[in-house]
């Protein structure tokens, strides 16, 4: 063959593999993240199953077996031996984004979506509070509810027991409001100021835009002792049924009760609600000490609007003994460990060998019922566990970044050590539902495409071995991270890589999209 023939030759070869390459290179599609040969747990509660998860922007654009030979990832997650999850979602949480927008202690657990405006506490500007934390870019997902006891305030209702049909207007006129803005739902904090100051025709009152936006009230019920859990309770569920919406009990305990049939007690009562047309769940975390202000041992004429000096000057033997045995029923002053300067990590107890006077004469003199938040061990394993299983119960921290609570670093991590890996109570699937599609479905956010594993839904994304993830803060340090949560991955950012926190945040301000006249 002549020279010149073979040049040509070679040139329309060489041609040729240029055009099959291009071609090929043009047919691979490109993704962002790849999380391969894992073992997908949707967060619905089906069983888990060996898929690759694709990941293209912010979004899930695919699950299932991945040719990785036929796809370019800019990144690549190794999920072998390791479980594929929703990120999780805490239905009942506290904290600033503008003062610690990174919200480490929830990451660190695998929380990619938080919920605050708590206990009838929230912003009173709700639009111009969104905006805010929208201008922090929070590393994590950032839900609200508007606060009872802030629309009160906003109203000009305040403490008054009885405010009038054009109050009961204007603070259902400031709900729905809020709810327009984006609002999940409302939040009552019953046995708080000023929400213990309502009746139920205001509950019923506050509760009819959300019922017509199709929202849901969660509440700090007016009691939650063992001898007014029930009807704290009904009083939920009437609210309720006069508004027309779902109800969420905030933190579920019943305090001083015992045992496994007092929980069941509680469990009918809420299925009986279901079953007569008022959708009722609950939320619970996994640790048996509640924590809260100091003011909750102290009575109610002792507080505002009552003078408190007064109240001792005029009323102390009466305010002693009151304190006395609502202590010594609460489990004792030794069940009362401080969480606040300059008593931190100290008990009632202790504090008062340290200040050689009865523990009574310590909370009148020394603290007061604003002087102090505390953790109150005040309720039993058996019971608790019994109530944390149930289908209708999800999982919450109530926690903080500040709190010195075990609940606001530890608490989704201890449910898969206690709940799933110790006394299989729970199976991995159901305990992820529990905190992924519960709350999701709940609160509204599978709507916005969260809380579970499907195409098209938001890239929050958890990669872990559950054998290794536990909880590492106690109440002598309760804010030590939680370990095993290998990646976190919110909004297609991973915020959590190789155990490390990145520095990167893909949080976004969420808001219900509402519309009068959906009430679903």
């Amino acid at each position: 063959m002549r020279p010149a023939l073979i040049i040509i030759l070679s040139l329309v070869l060489l041609l040729t593999a240029c055009v099959i390459t291009q071609n090929q290179g043009d047919n691979m599609e490109i993704f962002d993240v790849l999380i391969h040969g894992g073992t997908v747990i949707d967060g619905s509660g089906n069983p888990g199953v060996k898929a690759d998860v694709l990941i293209r922007g912010a979004s899930i654009v695919r699950i299932g077996a991945v040719n990785i030979s036929n796809i370019s990832a800019k990144e690549i997650i190794d999920a072998t031996g390791k479980v594929v999850t929703p990120g999780f979602i805490d239905s009942h949480a506290h904290g600033s984004p503008a003062q610690t927008p990174e919200f480490k202690n929830y990451s660190g657990m695998g929380v990619t979506t938080i919920v605050l405006g708590q206990d009838g506490s929230s912003a009173t500007d709700i639009s111009a509070w969104m905006k805010q934390v929208e201008a922090t870019h929070p590393a994590i997902n950032i839900a609200s509810l508007v606060g009872h006891g802030s629309i009160r305030d906003l109203a000009g209702v305040k403490l008054n027991p009885d405010p009038s049909p054009e109050d009961l207007q204007q603070m259902a006129d400031l709900v729905d409001d809020a709810l327009e803005a984006g609002c999940f739902g409302l939040s009552t904090g019953l046995e708080y100021q000023p929400g213990s100051f309502s009746k139920l025709d205001e509950l019923i009152a506050i509760a009819a835009p959300v019922g017509k936006r199709g929202g849901l009230v969660h509440s700090h019920t007016r009691n939650e002792d063992n001898d007014a859990i029930e009807n704290s309770i009904a009083e939920l569920v009437a609210q309720g049924a006069g508004g027309g919406c779902a109800v969420n009990i905030s933190h579920l305990k019943v305090v001083y009760g015992q045992g496994k049939q007092r929980a069941q007690e509680i469990l009918a009562q809420m299925a009986i609600a279901r079953n007569e047309g008022v959708f009722l769940t609950a939320d619970i975390y996994p640790y048996l000490a509640s924590y809260t202000g100091i003011g909750i041992v102290f009575p109610d004429w002792a507080k505002p609007p009552y003078q408190y000096e007064e109240v001792v000057k005029t009323r102390r033997a009466e305010l002693s003994a009151y304190l006395k045995q609502r202590v010594i029923l609460r489990n004792g002053p030794e069940a009362t460990l401080f969480g606040t300067a300059p008593w931190a990590g100290k008990t009632l107890g202790q504090l008062a060998s340290e200040l050689n006077k009865p523990f009574e004469d310590v909370l009148i003199d020394d603290i007061g019922p604003d002087g102090a938040s505390a953790a109150y061990f005040v309720m039993d394993q058996e019971l608790q566990d019994q109530l944390f299983i149930d289908p209708y119960v999800m999982v919450c921290s109530d926690g903080s970044p500040s709190m010195r609570h075990p609940r606001a670093y530890g608490s989704f991590a201890k449910v898969l050590r206690y709940y799933v890996r110790e006394t299989k109570m729970l199976d991995l699937e159901q305990a992820v539902h529990k905190m992924t599609g519960l709350p999701a479905a709940t609160l509204g956010l599978v709507d916005q495409k969260r809380g579970l594993l499907k195409v098209g839904f938001a890239a929050d994304i958890l990669v872990f071995d559950p054998n290794t993830v536990t909880d590492k803060a106690t109440f002598e340090n309760p804010h030590l991270l939680a370990e095993g949560f290998d990646r976190v991955i919110v909004n297609g950012v991973s915020i959590r890589a190789a155990g490390d926190f990145t520095g990167d945040r893909g949080g976004k301000m969420l808001r219900k999209i509402s519309k009068p006249g959906n009430n679903n």
